[in-house]
């Protein structure tokens, strides 16, 4: 940093001055109060340490000089002749701290070190944020990992085309928002964008949501009802959660995609369409084909052109710059700032809930964050239910065999979790095989 010492005390001047260069700091030391306040205006400063009582100006008009000029100079006041009122006064001004001689040099020394870490945060949060509306942004989606570059050339390269693409991806890893980009930067975006999750439908009710009904279809028919097909026609179906479709209704999609036709429920009339179909899904449908709950004709017609999305553990270089987004969508009109100790537990925190987690955690932080514009790392990064369990029971005395199977549950869980359901790839990583894998799901009731 750039520091002005203004003291007309030589001792202070030369011994603080020469730490503060042994610290790695540039300093200007000046005995008159006037002389500081022509160099702020002339000069570029990071930092002002000033007496309050000295020749030429004193103290309180240089800081109230400094704010004039430029505000973000932090100020340390130091005097031997402190009150209560110079102190109001000066923090009233603006000043960082006030310091009453005499005084360690490690304190100012101490004091420096923290403006230079707050400096230097709101420097890499400036950045982050021009990042944010540069390259790196794309539509809504933010990234500037490799991994996340790759996913935005597959879709500058499928902007011209209609190929069904599938995106695959764990919960919370933002594929809706991929669809999205698709959709709007294909010759497609001018038209409808239509979202239909399989998953939050019954059965009996996911084929009247796709293709609708005419009046008195059925009992409860009783008026014509356009299904998401129909309105999707000329943009973009989105299908998310798709592994949760069932083979009967399966048949029924893969006669669409093939003749791209259909009629509604309770009708005889043909309907013709244009629309381009994105699916997702949250678990690998390859393994779901070899077991049998999806159809290998209706993936293959899906899986055009596969995007796969990775989890926040795997592009951690994301975290911050996410975060920062999410402060500011969440900030309202205050501004705040994650501190260093929050950004390197953020970035060495695995997100299993991947950028959904991280975006409530900052809207948490923000909502509990109160007077403070510092967000606080134990509002950001919470104990899991697991943790808080395993805390719980480091007194517990029940038998082995039951902690032994507790903790294999555990860690069986855990591992399907990071596979996202793949019990194939989890098997390799527990070192068994799948029927082995197969049983044990089955003894300690794992879905």
């Amino acid at each position: 940093m750039r520091i002005l010492i203004a003291d007309d005390e030589k001792g202070i001047r030369l011994t603080l001055g020469d730490d503060l260069k042994d610290a790695g700091h540039e300093v200007v030391a000046v005995e008159d109060g006037r002389e500081a306040s022509r160099l702020i205006n002339s000069e570029i400063f990071d930092c002002l340490i000033t007496d309050i009582r000295m020749p030429g100006k004193n103290g309180i008009e240089l800081l109230e000089d400094v704010k004039r000029v430029n505000p973000a100079i932090a100020v340390i006041v130091i005097t031997g002749f402190g009150t209560i009122e110079s102190a109001v006064e000066a923090m009233k001004i603006g000043a960082y701290d006030y310091i009453l001689k005499p005084f360690p040099n490690e304190k100012i020394i101490a004091l420096i070190e923290k403006i230079d870490n707050y400096n230097k945060l709101k420097e890499e949060n400036v950045r982050l944020r021009s990042e944010l509306g540069a390259k790196y942004s794309f539509d809504n989606i933010v990234g500037k990992s490799q991994k996340m570059k790759k996913v935005f050339e597959v879709i500058e390269t499928l902007r011209d085309n209609d190929s069904n693409i599938l995106i695959e991806g764990e919960t919370g890893t933002g594929k809706e928002l991929i669809a999205q980009a698709i959709h709007h930067n294909s010759r497609r975006k001018g038209k409808p964008f239509v979202p239909f999750n399989v998953g939050q439908f019954p059965e009996t009710l996911i084929e009247d949501e796709l293709f609708g009904h005419e009046k008195g279809a059925f009992t409860d028919a009783r008026e014509k009802k356009i299904g998401r097909f129909e309105r999707s026609g000329g943009g973009t179906i989105f299908l998310d959660d798709i592994d949760d479709m069932t083979l009967s209704t399966q048949v029924k999609l893969l006669r669409i995609l093939q003749e791209r036709k259909f009629e509604r429920l309770g009708g005889t009339q043909t309907i013709e369409l244009d629309i381009r179909v994105v699916s997702a899904t949250k678990v690998n449908l390859e393994d779901s084909v070899t077991e049998g709950h999806f159809r290998e004709d209706l993936y293959y017609r899906l899986n055009v052109v596969k995007i796969s999305l990775p989890p926040l553990r795997e592009r951690q270089e994301d975290v911050i710059l996410l975060a920062n987004h999410f402060v500011q969508k969440y900030r309202g009109e205050r501004e705040y700032v994650i501190p260093p100790e929050a950004l390197e537990a953020m970035t060495n925190y695995p997100w299993p809930g991947n950028v959904r987690e991280l975006e409530n955690a900052i809207e948490r932080a923000v909502a509990l964050a109160g007077n403070s514009q510092t967000l606080k790392p134990e509002h950001i990064i919470r104990p899991s239910v697991t943790e808080k369990k395993i805390a719980t029971r480091l007194l517990d005395l029940r038998p082995i065999s039951e902690i032994v199977d507790e903790a294999e549950r555990m860690h069986i869980r855990n591992v399907l979790k990071h596979t996202g359901g793949q019990k194939a790839k989890a098997a390799q990583i527990l070192g068994i095989s799948r029927k082995n894998l197969w049983e044990k799901m089955k003894q300690f009731d794992i879905e």
